[in-house]
């Protein structure tokens, strides 16, 4: 039994506290929060100790390991100090996106779970579909080739104005993620943004990216858009074939250049996922799997070295826009 420690309540720190008290190999045994109302609220509602002090509950509860669902200015300004915390203390940790706003605190928090030898973990669960699982297998399997060029796009309506980098920052590390996971390591970018009439921040962008392997690429991303409609899309191509994953979920299909017959593979057959939100339950899945296997720290799906990687590709495309769309190498 895999015993856990939620941090931070609201929101999507509920959405974890009850994942966990619903599977039969985890049990959520304690909360934390710095607001203590909230801390006491969610620790009566599940039947748990609440702390608002997270060393605290460390030395007081027995805990393998901690989530950190704590938010802040850009959704991840408040991440840096409990995750720190927990991995100071060996524990292993799943922390919220993006790792971090702030790129050194995210470089430290990396440095920090390697040098502990203890697992970091984010919650990048865009990639966490069978529609992703199949498009990974023929990528993988050579089944399209060399890899030459990926498109993808990732749309939602947010009108939040916190920074002007908030639709970079909060929002990106998704479309990142799923980017890296089907074609690798991104070398350079090139940015473009715009604002949308009314808006402060800069909430449309237009990346080109350059793979390590000498794939090139484009993310198309708005906080403007319908929530009515499909908010992600991904095409994959190479010499030998080409795949859209369509929807996040929704859908696959496979277009081999030699021949004229398609494989196309709708939810579904997939296993039924009910909706997006359902990502999420099987980015927990994997999380806790691997927890069980003993998978070690470097190997570990999404890991906090992942989401940090991400994040360096979000800051070199604010840098490019900085310098009017030049190019911009991605440090590694």
């Amino acid at each position: 039994m895999i015993k856990v420690a939620v941090v931070g309540v609201n929101h999507i720190g509920k959405i974890h506290c009850q994942a966990y008290m619903r599977r039969q190999d985890t049990v959520l045994a304690a909360v934390c929060d710095l607001m203590p109302e909230r801390a006491e609220a969610a620790g009566k509602l599940h039947g748990v100790p609440y702390y608002t002090d997270l060393r605290v509950l460390l030395a007081k509860e027995d805990v393998d390991v901690v989530i950190v669902a704590t938010a802040g200015a850009e959704k991840g300004s408040h991440h840096f100090a409990p995750v720190m915390i927990a991995v100071e203390a060996g524990k292993d940790v799943f922390v919220e996106k993006p790792i971090s706003n702030n790129i050194e605190e995210a470089r430290t928090m990396v440095a920090a779970s390697r040098e502990r030898g203890v697992r970091l973990a984010c919650n990048l669960n865009h990639r966490f579909t069978p529609a992703a699982y199949k498009a990974k297998e023929l990528v993988s399997s050579g089944k399209l080739g060399t890899l030459l060029f990926l498109n993808m796009r990732l749309t939602i309506r947010n009108p939040q104005e916190d920074t002007e980098w908030l639709h970079m920052r909060a929002l990106h590390p998704h479309s990142i993620d799923v980017m890296r996971y089907f074609a690798g390591d991104i070398r350079r970018v090139q940015s473009f943004m715009t604002k949308a009439p009314g808006r402060e921040s800069w909430s449309t962008v237009s990346v080109n990216v350059e793979f390590a392997s000498g794939a090139v690429g484009h993310l198309t991303g708005s906080y403007d858009m319908s929530m009515r409609h499909p908010i992600e899309y991904c095409e994959v191509a190479g010499n030998e074939g080409r795949l859209v994953v369509d929807n996040v979920y929704e859908s696959m299909t496979y277009y081999p250049h030699n021949s004229d017959e398609l494989t196309v593979v709708r939810n579904p057959l997939f296993g039924g996922m009910n909706g997006f939100d359902d990502t999420f339950e099987q980015r927990i899945d994997c999380f806790i799997e691997e927890l069980k296997a003993g998978v070690l720290p470097e190997r570990i799906t999404a890991s906090g070295a992942d989401a940090l990687a991400a994040q360096e590709v979000i800051e070199a495309a604010i840098r490019s826009h900085q310098l009017g769309g030049a190019p911009v190498t991605v440090q590694s």
